[in-house]
């Protein structure tokens, strides 16, 4: 299960890159700390079922997230130029 999360660190890495040469940087950086928490979150040796429960707890707070930004601070039809 550990291994999952280093390949979760690896695509959001990667995912970090492509922003930040998008000229996207905030978005870079936070999934630049989403690396680092995946990376860190491998090498806690946790069980099984506790890297379940992070995993789920962490869509969560991504749903939560996501939701409140798309609904309340998101701009319909805006380009962002």
């Amino acid at each position: 299960m550990e291994r999952m999360y280093r390949v979760l660190g690896f695509w959001t890495g990667i995912f970090a890159v492509m922003f930040y040469l998008g000229h996207m940087h905030q978005t870079s950086l936070l999934f630049l700390a989403q690396t680092g928490f995946f990376v860190l979150l491998s090498y806690l040796k946790l069980s099984e079922r506790m890297y379940i429960y992070v995993f789920g707890a962490y869509l969560t707070v991504f749903f939560a997230g996501f939701t409140y930004w798309s609904t309340f601070m998101m701009v319909p039809g805006a380009t962002g130029h």
